[in-house]
């Protein structure tokens, strides 16, 4: 614990990846323009997720992998905080961590990247499309049972490679992603609600540091952004009800309208192209009801089934 008067030094731990060093340097930037002579630094580190290339995610301990490396730095005191897709942050943090920031969300949709075709609909019977999110391939199987779903890991800009060098007819990736690395050419097709749905939180950067450093709370307090805290957190409550993790395709979206959380929610099976949805309302003052009650009614439809 420190005194924030004495703090004029922040480190951000981050992954050494494109997109992840865009997002904590736009929080960096955030920092500095809020507190004057504010000195940040960034330390990139390599994690075991984006090392573990040759398997999907759920099959080598899920996105949690992305986070480990950056909070033993913080623990360490090698780093003060560190930056993350909220979509990549699990649903319960271990060990004495909070998300003192959630900044403003960025296009929460899915991508439709291709060369040669416009949409999923426009794909040839039998087209390679290339994704490692069981959520992405539960839908697609739902809409188009013939596809061919190959796995995909890399970062942005070798999973794009991949679609240039003929690997795929088609990818999926976040927008908010490519449009932040300057790709926004490259979306084809926006895939949204309500026809389909994101991860949870997906296209919100949020900042993780340790729950007992006031300082850094501190610094951190002008740039969260309470509307998409409220909606995050609703999708988050859902996901966390139904224990969902990136083993079990999962996707949730809510909106906020005045006073009132609209959420969406989903549960389906990538190997069958099964899906359950429900949708619900409620108080924003209380998002976390909001996305427990919509977990429940999914569990009602049958969504047990999946997760198990």
């Amino acid at each position: 614990m420190r005194d924030n008067a004495r703090m004029t030094t922040l480190r951000i731990a981050t992954r050494k990846s494109p997109l992840a060093l865009w997002q904590s340097e736009h929080v960096a930037d955030r920092l500095r323009a809020t507190h004057a002579g504010l000195v940040v630094e960034l330390v990139p580190m390599s994690t075991r997720g984006d090392e573990v290339l040759d398997r999907s995610l759920a099959a080598i301990g899920g996105k949690g992998l992305f986070l480990k490396e950056l909070e033993l730095a913080m623990l360490r005191g090698e780093a003060d905080c560190a930056v993350h897709s909220l979509k990549d942050v699990p649903m319960e943090l271990e060990g004495p961590f909070a998300l003192p920031a959630i900044l403003p969300r960025a296009d929460p949709a899915d991508a439709f990247v291709s060369n040669h075709y416009d949409g999923i609909a426009a794909l040839p019977e039998r087209a390679r499309v290339g994704t490692s999110s069981l959520r992405r391939q539960a839908q697609l199987r739902a809409l188009r049972p013939d596809l061919q779903l190959l796995d995909l890991r890399g970062n942005v800009n070798t999973r794009l490679a991949k679609l240039d060098a003929g690997d795929y007819d088609a990818i999926v990736l976040a927008c908010a992603g490519l449009q932040r690395l300057g790709f926004d050419a490259r979306i084809r097709a926006r895939l949204q609600a309500p026809d389909w749905l994101p991860a949870p939180a997906q296209g919100a950067i949020a900042v993780e540091c340790r729950a007992e450093d006031p300082a850094v709370h501190a610094l951190f307090a002008p740039l969260d952004d309470a509307g998409t805290r409220v909606c995050v957190e609703a999708e988050r409550a859902m996901n966390r009800a139904l224990h969902g993790s990136c083993h079990v395709p999962v996707a949730a979206f809510a909106q906020r309208e005045g006073d009132t959380l609209v959420l969406a929610g989903l549960v389906g099976s990538a190997a069958e192209g099964q899906v359950i949805r429900a949708e619900g309302e409620g108080a924003a003052s209380d998002p976390e009801s909001l996305g427990r009650r919509v977990a429940a009614q999914l569990l009602d439809q049958g969504a047990g089934a999946f997760l198990a």
